[in-house]
């Protein structure tokens, strides 16, 4: 049984991502929600063999190796505090998480793209306070048009986000699979319900 496990492990790498180890900061929270701070086993293993996480939490499941043998973590705390940063990037991916994977003009889901409020053409410029996520049909409608002309309007103003912000939005986005062990780690700072 335990060579089959491990020959299952060896050949298959898809089986590798079947055990991802949670990953949180010194103080107890994840490194990041969306994507989800998530490291492959080995790495994890790694980790801890280096003594830089400490293991909270484990699979069943066990790997060998010529000179000991360790279960699977599942959930690891790094011995460091790493100080989280405070100015968020300007990217089209914490964009489309600032505005929920959301068009900003009609609220649809899907293929999105980004789209200046005010049109380039016009003097508006690329930064946090002027492009939104748009879906294609919105983005086409409005053009190079204002919003005004356009008879278009925002489901709320663009901003920066702070780094907390993003973090919340990332929290209603979770991954397909969240294993129990995760679950005590995930949302301990929520508030509760009375």
């Amino acid at each position: 049984m335990i060579g089959d496990f491990r020959t299952h492990f060896v050949r298959e790498p898809s089986a590798l991502r079947h055990h991802p180890a949670l990953v949180l900061n010194a103080d107890f929270r994840p490194l990041s929600y969306y994507p989800l701070s998530l490291w492959p086993w080995q790495e994890a293993v790694k980790a801890a063999f280096l003594d830089r996480v400490d293991i909270i939490a484990e699979y069943d499941e066990i790997v060998r190796s010529p000179s000991m043998t360790l279960k699977i973590p599942s959930v690891v705390v790094l011995k460091d505090y790493v100080k989280p940063r405070k100015r968020v990037a300007f990217t089209r991916f914490n964009l489309f998480l600032r505005d929920e994977f959301r068009c900003q003009y009609c609220g649809s889901k899907g293929d999105l793209t980004f789209d200046h409020v005010v049109p380039r053409a016009s003097g508006g410029i690329t930064s946090w306070e002027n492009v939104v996520a748009a879906c294609a049909p919105c983005n086409l409608r409005k053009g190079s048009k204002s919003l005004r002309r356009a008879n278009m309007s925002l489901r709320k103003p663009p901003r920066q986000p702070s780094a907390s912000e993003l973090m919340n939005v990332g929290r209603k986005f979770p991954p397909g699979h969240l294993h129990e062990s995760w679950m005590d780690y995930l949302y301990w700072d929520a508030v509760l319900d009375a």
